[in-house]
């Protein structure tokens, strides 16, 4: 007789990522994903289809591409001031296999990890694959980080995960903000993963800062990016992860026995895209804002919303003033026709907010936020 295994079990009564944040229902309206709705650049594509012709159809190096393994080490050596090589790069299916592999070789069975809440609920899953326990620590009112919080619980943990610009809150970190972090993880030699998929969609002239960028971290640092979000190949999977050896070493053996190697054409594409050092990038940003100011004066119209501001990135992360859990709201919203994620999918602290996509086109997102306003007024109605 078949059981699952342990695993399966561990995932399916602690993890809240949905099966499908998708729907072919002519009707939905897909609030739900972060995958950008811009076409992949004709640059891209064409480099693909030169790849094919050229006959890149077979295995290629574990560790990546060597053309663009070396790419990637350039554009992060020109950003940190320090020299990495491509032997500091994995190529990786999109950030996700990244930062899996990263979360399993640095976590032990009962290693706790510190994941700042609310915060993207890969990580979380990631932990329980690992047999690590996730220790919640709440970002302050404004996203930002509560750093005698994170001090209170640091000593406990391994590896501590920074998401930059926040899935799903929107806070962009500052440099000082930063700074303080790297003093604290390297006082208890805490690993630091990285995620920052969307370090280009920062709003209002904020500029970016890279945990590369903080020279403290340099010995403890894995960074994880991704293609998917800034250069709309989300279905092409690709990313990479840079961190200095043991580390990289160890990561790479626990990718190359799960995923092998990744998509040699569209590495051929990625490099392409990372020569051009980014172009559309700029415009997409500019749409992300606009979007962003759209659904904020949406939201401020529903006298059951308040919310922060995003400093970037690709979401809006309203809280709702009513008593029903969000896992409960979201699946009477997608009973109404439009699919958001839970805020409890992304920490203790999500709860009783809902993360909103800025990936969907302004009429979508209309009708969609129409929709929430109308059965939030239900909701009052019905109290």
């Amino acid at each position: 007789m078949y059981t699952p295994s342990a695993l399966v079990e561990r995932l399916r009564t602690q993890s809240l990522r949905p099966a499908t944040v998708h729907s072919e229902a002519a009707d939905v309206v897909m609030l739900s994903s972060g995958d950008p709705d811009f076409p992949t650049p004709a640059l891209i594509v064409d480099a693909a289809v030169e790849a094919m012709r050229e006959g890149r159809t077979r295995y290629g190096d574990p560790r990546g591409d060597p053309e663009l393994r070396e790419q990637v080490a350039r554009i992060t050596s020109a950003v940190s001031g320090y020299d990495y090589d491509p032997a500091h790069v994995l190529v990786t299916n999109g950030a996700s296999s990244g930062a899996w592999s990263a979360m399993t070789s640095t976590l032990s069975p009962g290693d706790k990890v510190l994941l700042l809440d609310p915060s993207y609920s890969l990580f979380e899953a990631a932990a329980h694959m690992a047999g690590a326990i996730p220790v919640h620590v709440p970002l302050d009112a404004s996203g930002h980080l509560d750093l005698q919080a994170i001090e209170s619980r640091l000593h406990e943990c391994r590896v501590l995960v920074l998401v930059n610009p926040s899935n799903p809150s929107g806070a962009v970190f500052t440099h000082s903000e930063l700074t303080a972090l790297a003093t604290l993880t390297s006082a208890h030699g805490v690993i630091v993963i990285s995620d920052e998929v969307c370090d280009r969609f920062t709003f209002d002239d904020r500029r970016f800062v890279s945990a590369i960028e903080i020279d403290a971290w340099r010995d403890q640092l894995i960074y994880c990016q991704s293609m998917s979000k800034t250069s709309a190949m989300s279905g092409w999977r690709v990313g990479y992860t840079v961190a200095l050896a043991p580390i990289i070493d160890d990561i790479r053996l626990i990718h190359r026995n799960t995923l092998t190697t990744v998509n040699s054409i569209a590495q051929r594409a990625a490099l392409a895209a990372l020569r051009t050092e980014l172009p559309w990038a700029a415009d997409m940003r500019d749409r992300f804002q606009d979007r962003r100011d759209r659904v904020i004066e949406h939201l401020r119209s529903i006298p059951a919303f308040e919310t922060t501001v995003p400093e970037g990135g690709l979401f809006v992360f309203p809280r709702y003033d009513h008593s029903k859990p969000s896992i409960d709201v979201v699946r009477e919203l997608s009973q109404r026709g439009v699919l958001l994620r839970a805020g409890r999918e992304f920490g203790p602290a999500g709860e009783h907010h809902l993360r909103i996509t800025l990936t969907a086109d302004e009429t979508t997102l209309d009708k969609g936020l129409d929709r929430v306003s109308d059965y939030f007024s239900s909701l009052k109605r019905s109290n």
